[in-house]
């Protein structure tokens, strides 16, 4: 069955649409109302049913995952202790062991207040549109098309990013195993790229043929993610010379040349924001979520939790264990934690098992990128929202799986990956990129629903609820996400010259002007806003 939408204004004859007005939008008439040809057993509850006929969506998906399949879906996937060791070396340059330490708990907070207001809207809404169906519905009427086309431009974009960034890391890794059991060995850039696609050739074939078990394998996943934790973190702990507490919590580093180290924490974040962001990972799974309004939510808020413990503990081992810090970033494995894991076991074979793991974790995560990925983009195809959005929304008969979709991802990072090989500063850029997108799809999105509050407007029904906690929730979510959106865009240290610069700004700015662009020659015809959709009957204030 394929469900797309080439923009045209369905008349009367028409089994296509079945469009609200919500809030006084016109719909241009271009749903969906096909009959599922999902089996019953998939079909979800009664309240699944419920959401996705107010929603005017069709049920497309197989709905398999479950609480934990959820729970292991989300922490694999964000893996925050292992994408902190991958990216220490940003905090440890700008902000030191006392700023990574500090800065996590005050990321690790805010987070938690923007996936509180994630989790509610989840719970409002859930479908794998996520960001852009939510901004939809909320924004001002005269803003709802173009913010929510944005919106879903910028999650796109965010995702794919996310992928090129966590294969490349998976890839690199292994170049620097490589490294240090072979002084002779020269790393080449083609050879990390090579090994990106592989990795990515890998999670692909993963997503492709064991999609049925994909649940049972995010359960596995989840114990593997748990038990490696300790596996690393035990023997640093007995065999790791030790730094004493008053130098831990007190030093602060600006090795970037930065006018105050208060400035270089706030660009040190830029290897601890990575490492909790994305957790809307599980909400574009929704529809493939058993119970989805109830079961998602509580784990997207038992998976911060249990994230969060794991990353701070992490951060405060290594924090302790490192050494001294500048042999540490000189490393010529490329990654510090290699080096301190060897440095704290003097072994190659503790080492090359510690960093394995972390390997298959960072693997794990791209497993579950490429189903984030491809559920967003196979929701935002079938409202039209992007080119070839006919064959990008097509559901094969049979599988259940948006395969199209996932063939446009893994053409996006063999491309994207390219850049390795003539520059690692527009790689950078693109890890930029994929945080600020992110961010700022959080922004417009909490800002709209933050609106809709303040205004005294109805917000949908949901079972799980802020209660009167939601509008401060969402305040301190804004103030949270508004600076360090900003200094996503930094570099990591000054003089900043054409080879330093971070050019994620320009990345970041090219995307929306060029979706812009895209939707005043097409988009505004051919997008529908899921607004134009809604079928509600339950609201509360």
């Amino acid at each position: 069955m394929a469900v797309g939408f080439d923009g045209s204004n369905d008349s009367k004859g028409s089994a296509r649409a079945r469009v609200g007005n919500y809030n006084g939008y016109e719909g241009n008439g271009n749903g969906a109302t096909q009959a599922s040809h999902v089996e019953p057993k998939y079909g979800g509850t009664a309240a699944d049913q419920r959401d996705m006929q107010e929603m005017g969506r069709v049920q497309e998906l197989r709905r398999n995952f479950k609480f934990m399949s959820v729970l292991g879906f989300g922490c694999t996937l964000i893996g925050t202790w292992n994408f902190f060791l991958g990216l220490i070396s940003f905090g440890l340059t700008d902000g030191g062991t006392a700023g990574l330490i500090y800065g996590f708990i005050i990321c690790l907070a805010g987070f938690s207040c923007v996936y509180l207001s994630v989790a509610e809207m989840a719970s409002m809404a859930p479908t794998s549109g996520g960001q852009y169906h939510w901004v939809s519905e909320f924004a001002p009427k005269s803003l709802q098309k173009y913010l929510s086309y944005i919106s879903g431009y910028l999650v796109a974009v965010g995702w794919q990013g996310s992928i090129c960034s966590t294969a490349f890391l998976a890839g690199t890794i292994i170049q620097g195993l490589v490294i240090l059991n072979d002084a002779t060995y020269t790393p080449q850039p083609y050879q990390g790229t090579l090994l990106v696609w592989a990795v990515m050739v890998f999670c692909v074939f993963f997503n492709i043929f064991l999609a049925k078990r994909l649940p049972f394998v995010e359960g596995v996943l989840l114990i593997i993610y748990v038990v490696g934790f300790f596996v690393i973190i035990i023997p640093l702990w007995v065999l790791a010379p030790r730094s004493p507490a008053s130098e831990v919590f007190t030093t602060f580093n600006n090795d970037g040349g930065w006018s105050s180290k208060g400035v270089a924490v706030m660009v040190g974040l830029g290897g601890v924001v990575p490492s909790l962001a994305g957790y809307d990972c599980a909400v574009h799974m929704a529809e493939e979520i058993k119970d989805s309004s109830k079961t998602l939510p509580q784990a997207i808020v038992f998976g911060v939790a249990v994230n969060g413990i794991m990353g701070l503990i992490m951060v405060i081992t290594m924090c302790f264990t490192l050494g001294d810090t500048q042999s540490i970033l000189a490393t010529t494995t490329g990654y510090p934690f290699i080096q301190v894991f060897f440095n704290a076991t003097n072994s190659y074979a503790a080492t090359n098992t510690m960093t394995a793991i972390i390997v298959i974790v960072f693997t794990s995560a791209v497993i579950s990128e490429i189903a984030t990925s491809s559920r967003q983009l196979w929701s935002f195809a079938r409202d039209g929202g992007l080119p070839f959005s006919h064959w990008i929304a097509t559901i094969h008969p049979g599988a259940n799986i948006p395969l199209n979709a996932i063939f446009v991802s893994l053409g996006i990072v063999v491309l994207v990956s390219l850049i390795n090989l003539g520059s690692t500063v527009a790689l950078n850029a693109i890890n930029s990129v994929t945080i600020s997108a992110l961010m700022s799809s959080y922004i417009l999105t909490i800002g709209c629903v933050l609106h809709r509050r303040l205004s005294g407007q109805p917000l949908p029904s949901r079972r799980w609820s802020l209660g009167r906690a939601g509008m401060a929730v969402n305040i301190a979510s804004l103030v949270f996400l508004l600076p360090l959106f900003v200094f996503a865009f930094f570099p990591l240290a000054t003089p900043v010259t054409p080879s330093s610069m971070n050019w994620g700004i320009v990345m970041f700015g090219g995307v929306v002007v060029g979706a812009t662009v895209f939707y005043a020659v097409e988009g505004r015809k051919s997008y529908t806003p899921p607004v134009a959709l809604l079928q509600r009957e339950h609201y509360e204030m």
